[in-house]
């Protein structure tokens, strides 16, 4: 045999090499991405699998069934669940056995309506509310309650301040007249209590002026022997001082006339009533 006939039966006879699948380069073989492939029919189609993307995941899931092995575990009941069901349940929760079984630890401070605990302890009981949720929920109301009462304390209070403010600023040093006058009007008509009804807005009937002015007008018109007065000295309003300042300094009155016989009382009263009108009220 030739060399060249050697040739080509040494190499007719030399195994062909398989090819490399994956990436030659970096070593890594190629993978199915399907990891589910290599399963039954009947193991591929259960839809517990359905969100387990791959081996990773289906590990995970694995390990966290593995811990859950052994405790101590509740079932949810369905839609479908009766009432004896849910108080199985709630009972395993650790709902009192009796709606008397709920205490309720509130600040000494705080006002408690026994026969209203006792109602919702009836209701806690039916809803299978444990002991901290309802006690939670109480304190939680008492709080909220306690946060409106003084928060419309503090409504009325500005509300009264405000009043105070706009009749001391029109009424002057006739103030606490005005108001002693208002207040006979209201206790000679009215039950104990009525100035103090509260409106809407937080505020008391007694803390808006228009009211005030309207029982002091309603004073001034009805004879004295009508209401009980108020004691002490009368005081004029500022309008009303004004009123008797001009009538005193009109042109040719006594004030201005030195030689007149009146002309020093005259005086005096022009400057007792500007001493009035700047005087704080009382």
């Amino acid at each position: 045999m030739s060399s060249e006939n050697q040739e080509v039966a040494a190499t007719e006879n030399v195994e062909q090499a398989p090819a490399l699948s994956g990436d030659p380069l970096n070593n890594t073989p190629e993978t199915n991405t399907d990891w589910k492939a290599s399963l039954s029919d009947e193991l591929r189609a259960d839809k517990s699998l359905e969100n387990i993307k791959d081996v990773s995941s289906l590990a995970k899931s694995y390990i966290h069934a593995q811990k859950l092995v052994g405790a101590d575990k509740i079932p949810v009941p369905n839609k479908h669940a009766t009432e004896d069901d849910w108080n199985a349940v709630y009972k395993r929760l650790g709902r009192p056995e009796t709606p008397d079984g709920y205490k309720f630890n509130l600040p000494e401070d705080q006002k408690v309506d026994e026969n209203g605990l006792k109602v919702f302890a009836d209701h806690a009981h039916k809803l299978g509310l444990l002991p901290n949720q309802a006690e939670g929920l109480v304190k939680f109301y008492n709080e909220m309650q306690s946060n409106q009462l003084q928060e419309a304390d503090s409504t009325a209070l500005a509300g009264r301040q405000k009043a105070m403010d706009e009749l001391q600023s029109e009424w002057g040093a006739a103030y606490k007249q005005k108001v002693d006058q208002a207040n006979n009007v209201v206790a000679s008509v009215f039950p104990q209590g009525f100035m103090s009804t509260n409106l809407a807005d937080g505020t008391k009937l007694g803390d808006h002026p228009a009211v005030i002015k309207a029982f002091a007008d309603l004073a001034s018109k009805m004879g004295e022997d009508k209401i009980p007065q108020a004691e002490g000295p009368t005081y004029l309003t500022p309008k009303q001082i004004d009123k008797e300042i001009a009538t005193l300094q009109a042109p040719g009155s006594a004030y201005w006339d030195k030689n007149h016989p009146n002309h020093g009382i005259a005086v005096e009263e022009v400057q007792a009533l500007f001493e009035q009108k700047h005087a704080k009220p009382e």
